[in-house]
């Protein structure tokens, strides 16, 4: 359960975009950086990862409230389709689209590479970090497939060390504000007029939001797999407040040591992510190489946990039929893992990986997956509210303060628009035009409409046929809904 907890928000991050005003006269020089420049200040900074983690533990309540009522695996998916039957299969069709077509785990074998080149003191091409990525999805995905145990108990001893290093960085911290490490004169530096000259547009805070939440975004992991955790309800309301809890007062204190060490402007001019830049000015280059193996590893673990719950909500989806070969993309042949499923996530990792270039892939990668899944959070909580109105009867184990899914549902719906307004230049947060991930975002949710409307409607009012589900059990005891056509009268 503590490897679901907490997406790993990689150690490297300190609310990458926006914490104050930015200039953005270029994309990011290197994956993982900071795009700091002199304006910037770290007072808002801390107060976006104060604001994710609110964020982020508000939406929690609204899952433990979902998922305690229909303790189920597939996480939005179950939660969508309870509260919107109507039109049949629509929602159901437009998640899977966004499910698929965004979730790749890219971004988690980038920052494996950039780090590992980093702590080898080498600079490697473009397409050789791409080959060591493509490599890190291949082996975590086989791992997955033959060998399911093992990867289990890789991403919990990953998930201790992750822990172990953020309290190191914390500690460390605590000895640089004592004034006691002579490299650093100045610990308080970062903290002297920290709100000056903050930005003013709602983009950059919405573009750096994105990055913080997904930091904070695996406290929804646990429910893509509930039908694997003993005893759903009792294990979510107590493993899931406490692993957001523990993940993000850790995140937070980590950023205050970021920022006794360095300033914003030494963090954007130093070329290499903040932690190991920290690292390196408190204990010297060794211990920055060090630090950016453990990133890494933090990286790679990150992979393993989003690739394995990834999986399972792949394997639900085709379960209901929604997915071209249904039968094929549902089955856990052969070793009782979801093989199919892990290909299916497999696939569009690898078409980032070899597409996008590395420049700018980190920093729209997190906000193309971002804002979609703020549009399907803004749809689940709204379906919260329905289900009180609709099913008040329903037992729920866990109910959250009505207040607390407001708040979230006002995030979301910051997220879903501020992304439209234009940043100071019109210069986002990479080369690509600012308004690129959000028109992308939702051409994706739209694709799943098309595909809905086609696959239900068009073509059986063409071919004149209904489509009938049957439920089909392969060899491995997987039951499948496959649709059959049937002729009008037939």
């Amino acid at each position: 359960m503590a490897s679901t907890i907490g997406k790993d928000a990689e150690l490297n991050v300190s609310a990458q975009e926006a914490p104050g005003s930015h200039k953005h006269d270029g994309p990011p020089t290197g994956v993982g950086e900071l795009n700091f420049d002199e304006y910037t200040q770290g007072g808002l900074a801390l107060l976006l990862w104060v604001l994710g983690l609110l964020l982020a533990g508000s939406g929690l309540c609204v899952w433990l409230e979902l998922g305690c009522m229909i303790p189920r695996s597939g996480g939005e998916k179950v939660y969508l389709e309870a509260a919107y039957r109507r039109p049949k299969l629509l929602i159901t069709v437009v998640f899977a689209v966004q499910a698929v077509a965004l979730g790749f785990t890219a971004q988690g074998c980038i920052v494996f590479v950039s780090n590992m080149a980093l702590a080898a003191g080498n600079t490697a091409s473009e397409w050789e970090e791409r080959g060591i990525a493509i490599a890190v999805i291949s082996f975590i995905t086989l791992l997955h497939v033959f060998l399911p145990n093992w990867g289990i108990r890789a991403m919990n001893a990953i998930g201790v060390m992750k822990i172990v290093l953020l309290l190191f960085i914390v500690v460390t911290g605590w000895v640089v504000l004592s004034g006691r490490v002579h490299r650093i004169p100045d610990p308080y530096a970062s903290f002297h007029n920290s709100f000056a000259g903050s930005a003013t547009s709602s983009n950059l805070y919405a573009t750096a939001l994105f990055k913080v939440l997904n930091s904070f975004s695996g406290w929804s992991n646990a429910a893509y797999v509930l039908n694997e955790i003993r005893d759903p309800i009792r294990t979510l309301k107590i493993a899931a407040p406490a692993g957001l809890g523990i993940c993000g007062v850790l995140y937070l204190l980590a950023n205050v040591a970021y920022y006794a060490a360095a300033t914003p402007e030494e963090i954007a001019n130093s070329g290499v992510t903040v932690a190991s830049y920290f690292m390196g000015k408190v204990f010297g280059t060794a211990a920055k190489r060090a630090l950016s193996v453990l990133i890494a590893l933090s990286a790679f673990g990150n992979v393993m946990t989003v690739t394995f719950a990834q999986s399972r909500v792949n394997q639900e989806l085709a379960k209901e039929g929604v997915i071209p070969f249904p039968t094929f993309w549902a089955s856990s042949w052969p070793f009782g893992s979801p093989s199919s499923g892990l290909l299916l996530h497999f696939i569009p990792s690898l078409i980032v990986i070899v597409a996008i270039p590395f420049g700018d892939a980190y920093n729209f990668i997190l906000d193309l997956e971002g804002y979609p899944s703020s549009i399907i959070n803004f749809l689940v909580v709204s379906g919260l509210f329905y289900l009180r109105w609709a099913e008040p009867s329903l037992p729920r184990p866990f109910k959250v303060w009505w207040p607390v899914a407001i708040f979230f549902m006002a995030g979301q719906a910051f997220q879903v628009v501020a992304p439209f307004i234009r940043p100071p230049g019109g210069k986002g947060d990479t080369s690509l035009p600012y308004w690129l991930y959000p028109v992308v975002g939702i051409s994706v949710l739209l694709a799943g409409v098309v595909y809905w409307a086609v696959w239900q409607k068009l073509l059986p009012a063409i071919g004149r046929y209904r489509l009938v589900p049957e439920h089909v059990v392969l060899n491995d005891g997987t039951t499948v809904a496959v649709y059959r056509k049937r002729r009008d009268g037939g």
